[in-house]
């Protein structure tokens, strides 16, 4: 079942050859034009098409959250899963929230069981209940269209049991053609993306959403990741 092979994430996809996104190829997104001072970390655009020009969002971490996630990082390699890497921790992450947010803006609440927290998921179907189509379709992150994302918080903890849990929220901004008034999106940016010709132009926004991620490291048990918690600034909230 394609819920069950995406996000049966022992290894976030790229361990696994069922993974419908294990061997993706890259992507390419429209050219943009940034304004200054807009993100942390390092993503770049490009196009092929003629007349497009290329932009890089620069910026630097929050140093204090990068060390203290690199620490817990450090842990679970060394007491948990020696397997574990950041690096397939947030391929596997990113095209879990695509995958996720794009049912969440069709509203296919049902595929999302074995994704999404009970709990979490019956208060984010309460919410997209009440939202415009606009909001809805502003949900969607596709791939390509996901500029950064960077672990914001880690924790490793044991229930009342002994299990032993890893929480992992992770931060993602990206682009949608949503048309949604830039009133209603207050401290949102907004870009003019050049489709080949530079004198037409369609404006896109930049969202951004916290996702967090679950894990029972306890002996004997599945090694499956769950989503905990989904929030998207402006829209769920």
């Amino acid at each position: 079942m394609l819920r069950s092979s995406v996000f049966r994430l022992s290894r976030f996809c790229t361990r696994s050859p069922r993974c419908p996104f294990a061997h993706v190829p890259p992507l390419r997104a429209p050219a943009l034009h940034q304004p200054a001072g807009l993100l942390s970390g390092t993503r770049g655009y490009s196009s092929e098409s003629p007349g497009s020009k290329r932009v890089v969002v620069v910026g630097v971490p929050n140093p204090i959250i990068w060390f203290r996630t690199r620490i817990y990082f450090f842990l679970i390699r060394t007491c948990l899963d020696r397997d574990f890497s950041v690096e397939e921790f947030t391929d596997g992450a990113k095209q879990a929230f695509s995958f996720v947010s794009s049912l969440l803006s069709q509203c296919k609440f049902d595929a999302l069981e074995h994704l999404v927290a009970s709990e979490i998921l019956k208060e984010v179907k309460e919410k997209c209940s009440v939202l415009s189509d606009n909001y809805r379709n502003a949900l969607a992150a596709e791939s390509d269209e996901i500029m950064y994302s960077f672990p914001g918080d880690v924790a490793i903890y044991y229930d009342d049991n002994g299990r032993k849990f890893v929480r992992i929220l992770m931060r993602f901004w990206y682009l949608t053609y949503a048309d949604i008034p830039d009133e209603e999106l207050l401290g949102t940016k907004v870009f003019q993306v050049v489709m080949g010709n530079e004198n037409v132009k369609d404006t896109k926004r930049i969202l951004t959403a916290n996702y967090e991620f679950r894990r029972e490291f306890t002996q004997g048990v599945k090694p499956d990741w769950i989503i905990t918690r989904i929030e998207h600034s402006k829209l769920l909230e």
